[in-house]
């Protein structure tokens, strides 16, 4: 469909497609009940722990879901190629078992992950979880059929399978690019700060022991003075940018942690390491010293 937008003497034809699609899904408060309470239960039922940080990805590095959900989405494209130059039926069957065995542990850490967004990211990725599920339903039934003798059914449900996994696919790019779900909220603070040492503030304008926000050109810091001793970190959360500041001190196997006040990712305040998710990327970590005035001076640190 095609809009006409008047600016001036001018007017220009603008396409009206799936980015006005999803610009609607994110604003749409129709889904904001059953969204708050799945994701109440999927947060009280895995709560924090192993389990939790594992789906998260934390162990890796990066997050779990995205490159498990590709494994699938692989599988069921190929399954759609070799079906359609009638290869070996039992090749198709292979790939099919080995993209459904796939996504399940590819839904379970997605909606790990979707349970701690923001609710514009919930509102897509609500829509990005039905479109998979019916996807799965669908290469599932394709199986089944397969399975039972009917090639030509489970080819058509497999067809239609690899529809509803395209469209799932389009808006989980959209979480991951459009709406940086997933991505590292963190990342640009090394690239703002030069290199050497930076005048912070004076360390007798600090409180003792409990952290505080300082600004250091264009980004935020995390301060937190305890004695002689100052950690700085970047104070946006790498997870989705909460404020540090305003987040708890707590105790991990005996390393002193910051927990992010919106949705609990811990780190460590001595080198920014993540301690649990769901934030999978370290925060940004700065070197300190005191100047002989008691100028406070920061750094980024050396990895």
């Amino acid at each position: 469909m095609k809009e006409t937008v008047k600016t001036g003497r001018r007017t220009f034809g603008r396409l009206v497609g799936p980015v006005d699609l999803t610009d609607k899904i994110e604003r749409s408060t129709g889904m904001d009940r059953p969204i708050q309470v799945v994701a109440k239960a999927v947060r009280r039922r895995l709560g924090p722990g192993w389990l939790r940080d594992l789906l998260h990805g934390v162990p890796l590095g990066k997050p779990m879901h995205p490159p498990i959900a590709n494994i699938s989405l692989g599988l069921w494209a190929a399954v759609a190629v070799l079906d359609t130059i009638r290869a070996d039926p039992r090749a198709s069957r292979a790939l099919l078992f080995s993209g459904i065995a796939s996504a399940t542990p590819a839904m379970a850490a997605g909606i790990t992950d979707w349970s701690v967004l923001h609710r514009e990211q919930q509102r897509v990725g609500f829509v990005h979880a039905i479109t998979n599920l019916a996807a799965f339903g669908l290469y599932t039934g394709s199986l089944a059929f397969r399975l039972a003798g009917d090639e030509r059914r489970g080819r058509l449900l497999s067809y239609a399978g690899l529809g509803a996994a395209g469209l799932g696919g389009y808006l989980g790019g959209h979480l991951a690019y459009r709406q940086a779900a997933g991505a590292n909220h963190a990342e640009s603070v090394a690239h703002l700060v030069p290199l050497g040492w930076h005048n912070l503030c004076e360390i007798g304008g600090l409180p003792d022991g409990r952290p505080v926000t300082r600004r250091l050109g264009y980004i935020d810091l995390f301060v937190l003075r305890t004695g002689e001793e100052v950690t700085v970190l970047a104070d946006g959360c790498s997870h989705l940018a909460g404020p540090l500041h305003q987040g708890r001190l707590t105790n991990e196997n005996g390393t002193a942690c910051v927990v992010c006040p919106w949705h609990g990712s811990t780190f460590r305040l001595s080198d920014g390491t993540v301690a649990h998710g769901p934030a999978t990327a370290p925060q940004p970590s700065f070197e300190t010293r005191v100047r002989g005035d008691g100028v406070l001076q920061v750094r980024p640190a050396q990895s």
